[in-house]
């Protein structure tokens, strides 16, 4: 069989943890094919079967019938690793996690306010996990990091808005390997980082 080839089913299986893994590097692999690519053979799985996953998620998502969102990530990765309050400005809410076993130090984290209302989706760093060395341009290499670890790293960042829903952007100065500071444009697919834009010197 060829790696772009799928056996079709009669029955459409159930949407798993697997299938939401896909989904993820899909939307990944406009910006960085070549470790896509590597983690959907560690995976065992087809080209074909990378489409077929993101074209399910998408049709779950847009359908008129389609369940709320907190109830669709519940139904496909199971019950969370955590639950966890959490007060934003004036704002409370509940950050679920899930493992993602694509990325063993990661979670997904899902924020939920009451009512079951989604706030925001995006992949962090699971809770003990050593975090990444994050001091010069050079250390901001493709899945090295998440939003939350480069706003920190380099602050002040700004955020820029994202060219989907599931992309973000942040704009920030960073030294380069011999010091000198650089302009920086991060960009994040799924709250992990994808490239960077550099140039400068800064003025």
């Amino acid at each position: 069989m060829r790696d772009d080839e799928s056996v079709p089913t009669g029955k459409q299986s159930p949407f798993t943890q697997l299938d939401f893994q896909l989904v993820l590097l899909r939307r990944m692999a406009d910006h960085n094919p070549g470790p896509v690519e590597d983690a959907r053979r560690r995976l065992g799985v087809s080209l074909a079967d990378m489409r077929e996953a993101n074209r399910r998620w998408q049709a779950m998502v847009r359908s008129p019938r389609s369940r709320p969102a907190l109830s669709r990530y519940r139904s496909v990765l199971g019950e969370p690793e955590s639950r966890t309050p959490r007060r934003i400005g004036d704002l409370d809410c509940e950050a679920w996690r899930w493992p993602v076993p694509l990325w063993p130090d990661l979670r997904f984290e899902v924020l939920t306010a009451a009512g079951g209302a989604v706030w925001n989706e995006w992949l962090v760093r699971a809770p003990g996990a050593e975090p990444p060395a994050l001091h010069t341009v050079e250390d901001l290499t493709p899945w090295s990091c998440t939003v939350d670890e480069a706003t920190r790293a380099f602050a002040p960042a700004r955020p820029l808005e994202g060219s989907a829903p599931t992309r973000w952007g942040l704009a920030f100065t960073a030294p380069d390997a011999s010091g000198v500071r650089r302009e920086v444009v991060a960009e994040f697919t799924w709250g992990l980082l994808q490239r960077t834009e550099v140039s400068g010197p800064r003025p």
